[in-house]
């Protein structure tokens, strides 16, 4: 059955960029409302990971992570920085986190040097402002300014929540016009039906690397949390050749069995709860080539 959306909704994607310690975790949890789980160690770096989906009235905002990219190095290697950046390069808007106490440090400088080279406007989150004395605040924040023109500048605490409302409503009325990206009713377990499908991508990995191409992918259709406490997840793994679905699969169905196994014990300890993990295997031609497929999979944005 078709949902109904509010008429005048808008919806977009924010990248979150800063060192891995800014408290980017901490700062989702606060915008989104709910427990906002762990990335998975393994994910190919131009692959933008849905984090968490915030609403603010009828506006959605999907904040994105680019893994990978911020690995504390003494320096970061430029051509690196350069692929790495694409997933912050199509978002709508770019907004950088840095920790007040650092201020900034070789890796704040490397990601500030490369700023002015995206288009996107442009947003500052100075965290921890608890532990900051005022005037040595508002100077790290005029020395930012003039590095890079900042649309806008916020002063927050993640952890006690202080600037967080002020923020999620601003973020709010810098997303584009259009539909919502996801579901209203998958907003609560979307960062978790993200994190199973990437679980489940990485067994199937590890099991078949050497025979699969990477023209696979997995989607979470189903997340139901039943009356005895424990979570049934259907999912889909879809290829591109009816060759490559008798590959997962394997000889009497041991392949994606084993693949099985394994996911489900570690979708069992993010989602915190016995889980029933139930995959299916599809072949659908060309999906790699419908830049709709990637947006609804969070995967990877669409260009132009």
């Amino acid at each position: 059955m078709e949902q109904t959306e509010p008429a005048n909704t808008k919806a977009g994607f924010v990248a979150l960029i800063g060192a891995p310690n800014a408290g980017k975790s901490t700062l989702l949890n606060a915008l989104v409302g709910s427990k906002v789980s762990i990335v998975s160690r393994k994910v190919q770096t131009t692959r933008a990971l849905v984090r968490g989906i915030a609403m603010e009235g009828d506006t959605q905002i999907v904040f994105v992570d680019t893994p990978g990219i911020f690995k504390p190095k003494r320096r970061l290697d430029r051509a690196m920085v350069t692929s790495a950046w694409g997933g912050a390069g199509d978002a709508d808007v770019v907004a950088l986190l840095l920790d007040v106490r650092k201020g900034v440090d070789d890796e704040a400088e490397a990601i500030l040097n490369k700023l002015p080279e995206l288009k996107q406007p442009k947003v500052l989150i100075l965290n921890k402002i608890d532990l900051i004395e005022r005037s040595k605040l508002l100077e790290l924040a005029a020395k930012l300014n003039e590095k890079v023109p900042f649309a806008h500048t916020f002063m927050i605490s993640a952890l006690n929540g202080d600037g967080i409302n002020t923020l999620r409503s601003q973020l709010a009325a810098m997303m584009p016009a259009g539909p919502w990206l996801y579901p209203e009713d998958q907003i609560s377990d979307a960062p978790l039906r993200m994190l199973a499908a990437e679980i489940t991508r990485e067994k199937i990995y590890e099991r078949l690397h050497e025979e699969l191409p990477y023209q696979s992918t997995v989607e979470t259709d189903q997340w139901q949390q039943r009356p005895d406490g424990s979570v049934r997840i259907e999912q889909t793994v879809f290829v591109e050749r009816d060759s490559q679905r008798k590959i997962v699969l394997g000889k009497g169905g041991q392949t994606i069995k084993a693949i099985g196994q394994a996911a489900r014990k570690e979708i069992a300890e993010i989602a915190e709860a016995p889980v029933h993990l139930f995959i299916f295997v599809k072949v659908r031609e060309n999906w790699s080539d419908d830049p709709e497929r990637y947006r609804e999979m969070g995967l990877e944005f669409p260009k132009g």
